[in-house]
C-alpha cells in the first residue's frame, strides 16, 4: 500500500450504523498487539486551545531532549500533519506500510472501525515503531468515548477549556460537555485544567477527586506584562521570566498559562523539563491557521475559529491587534453554530466576502451573506475561495484595513495557496 492508497482507504472506510464507544478501537488495538500500551502519553482535550497547547507541549518536550510524538486533528495542509514524530510528519511510505498492517487487522473485525479509529491505530503503530519517549495525544471529539481514550493512565491529562461545540453529541451545557471531556482523567496520573467557567471546573474537580488524581488549575495570574502583535505573544511568567511564543492572539496567554502549568506537572512526574527547554520550546512552536499572518501587503490573517468561543476570541484579537475593523472572508461548516458565529464576527466586519470551503459539510455562502447583511455588515457571496480573497484584498487596500479569513480549518490549504498567488509570501510584520 502506498501513501495515496492509505489515505483513500482511511477516508473511504464504511462506518454507517456504528455507535459511539471504545469497543471497536479496543479490539483493533488488541489485534495489533496493543501498541499504545508501550507508550507514555500526555492526553489533551478541550473545546478550544487544545491544538495550540498540544503544539507548545510537544515543542517543549522536544527541546528537553525527548523523542516526541504528536497526534492532532484535523490536518490543515496535508494529511500526514496529523501524525508527527520528533517534529517530522509521518513519511508517505511509512503511512502506507503502517496502514496496511492496520487494514489487515480491521478486515478481520465483525464491525468495521470508523475513520478516526483507523487513524488512531495508525498513530499508535507508528509511534511504537518510532520508539517515541512520549506522545502528545489530542482527542478528536469529546474525551470519554473518543477513540484516543483507549490508552491507560497517561502521564498527564490536560483539559484546555470548555465551551459549546458539538452539542448534539457532547451535550448542550458546559457541565455536560465538561463531563465528557473529563473522561480522559484516570487514576494513576495527574491532570491540568485550563481557563474555564466555575461550573465546568467543578465537574473536572469532581472527576479528579473520584479517581484520586491530583489536579492543577492553571492560574492566568502567573502571566503579566503581555506584549501582543500579529507576529506572536511576549509575556512575563512568575517562574520562567520573559517568554515568547510565535502564536498571536490574546487567547494564547491563557493557553500559555495552561502549558506552563503542565510543564510544572511534568517536572513533578520526573521529566527533565528545564527553564531553557520551556523557553526554547515555546519560542520554536509552530502551529498554523491560528491567527496566522499569511501576507503583509495587505495584511492577511488566517484564523481557524469554528465555534462561538473561538470567534469571540478572534474578534477580541481584531480589536486589540488590528484596530478593530477588518475585511472578512468567511466560510463555515453547516453543522456549526454559524448564526452565533456570524453575529459575533459582524461586530468587527467592515465588509464580508462569503465563500464555500471544499467540504461536503460546507454552508451555502449565500446563506451566510444574507445573515451578515441583516446584521448591518455588507456581504457578497463569492463563487470560489480565490475570488473571495481577491475581492477582499482589493477592498482592504482601498480602505487601509487587514483581511481576516475565518470560519474553519478546512479551507486553510486552499486559502494560503491563493494568498501566496495573489499577494506573495509573508514578510515580517
Amino acid at each position: 500500500m502506498n501513501r495515496d492508497e492509505a489515505i483513500k482507504y482511511i477516508h473511504t472506510v464504511s462506518w454507517k450504523g456504528s455507535v459511539p464507544g471504545l469497543g471497536r478501537i479496543r479490539e483493533l488495538c488488541r489485534l495489533l498487539g496493543d501498541p499504545q500500551d508501550g507508550l507514555r502519553f500526555i492526553h489533551v482535550a478541550g473545546t478550544n486551545g487544545k491544538g495550540s497547547v498540544s503544539a507548545m507541549l510537544s515543542s517543549i518536550l522536544r527541546a528537553a531532549g525527548y523523542k516526541t510524538g504528536l497526534f492532532t486533528s484535523p490536518y490543515v495542509s496535508f494529511f500526514e500533519e496529523r501524525i508527527v514524530s520528533d517534529g517530522e510528519p509521518i513519511p508517505g511510505d511509512a503511512l502506507g506500510r503502517v496502514t496496511e498492517r492496520v487494514r489487515a487487522a480491521a478486515e478481520t473485525m465483525k464491525e468495521t472501525p470508523t475513520e478516526f479509529e483507523l487513524l488512531t491505530a495508525v498513530g499508535f503503530e507508528y509511534f511504537r515503531e518510532e520508539r517515541c519517549d512520549v506522545v502528545v495525544l489530542e482527542t478528536g471529539l469529546g474525551g470519554r468515548l473518543d477513540s484516543t481514550n483507549v490508552i491507560g493512565p497517561p502521564v498527564l491529562s490536560v483539559i484546555t477549556g470548555i465551551g459549546l461545540d458539538h452539542t448534539a453529541i457532547l451535550g448542550d451545557t458546559e457541565k455536560k460537555i465538561a463531563r465528557e471531556k473529563a473522561g480522559i482523567i484516570k487514576k494513576g496520573s495527574a491532570a491540568v485544567a485550563g481557563k474555564m467557567s466555575g461550573d465546568a471546573l467543578s465537574v473536572i474537580k469532581k472527576r479528579a477527586e473520584a479517581v484520586a488524581c491530583p489536579l492543577y488549575a492553571a492560574d492566568p495570574g502567573r502571566i503579566s506584562a503581555p506584549r501582543l502583535s500579529p507576529s506572536g505573544t511576549e509575556f512575563t511568567d512568575e517562574r520562567y521570566g520573559e517568554l515568547f511564543v510565535p502564536l498571536a492572539g490574546v487567547h494564547q496567554l491563557d493557553n500559555a498559562a495552561t502549558v506552563l502549568t503542565a510543564a510544572d506537572a511534568l517536572a513533578r512526574a520526573g521529566f527533565c523539563v528545564t527553564e531553557d527547554a520551556v523557553r526554547r520550546g515555546l519560542r520554536e512552536t509552530r502551529w498554523p491557521a491560528r491567527f496566522e499572518t499569511l501576507a503583509a501587503d495587505p495584511l492577511v490573517i488566517y484564523d481557524g475559529a469554528h465555534n462561538p468561543d473561538g470567534v469571540e476570541a478572534l474578534t477580541e484579537n481584531v480589536r486589540l491587534l488590528l484596530g478593530g475593523r477588518a475585511v472578512i472572508v468567511f466560510g463555515v461548516m453547516a453543522d456549526k453554530s454559524y448564526e452565533e458565529m456570524i453575529k459575533t464576527a459582524a461586530t468587527v466586519a467592515e465588509r464580508v466576502y462569503t465563500v464555500r470551503p471544499d467540504n461536503p459539510r460546507s454552508l451555502d455562502p449565500a446563506v451566510s451573506a444574507e445573515l451578515f447583511d441583516r446584521l448591518g455588515a455588507p456581504a457578497r457571496s463569492c463563487g470560489s475561495v480565490g475570488e473571495g480573497i481577491s475581492l477582499a484584498g482589493e477592498e482592504a487596500r482601498e480602505r487601509g484595513l487587514p483581511v481576516v479569513i475565518m470560519g474553519t480549518l478546512y479551507m486553510y490549504a486552499e486559502a494560503s495557496d491563493e494568498v501566496r498567488r495573489l499577494f506573495g509570501r509573508r514578510t515580517t510584520v
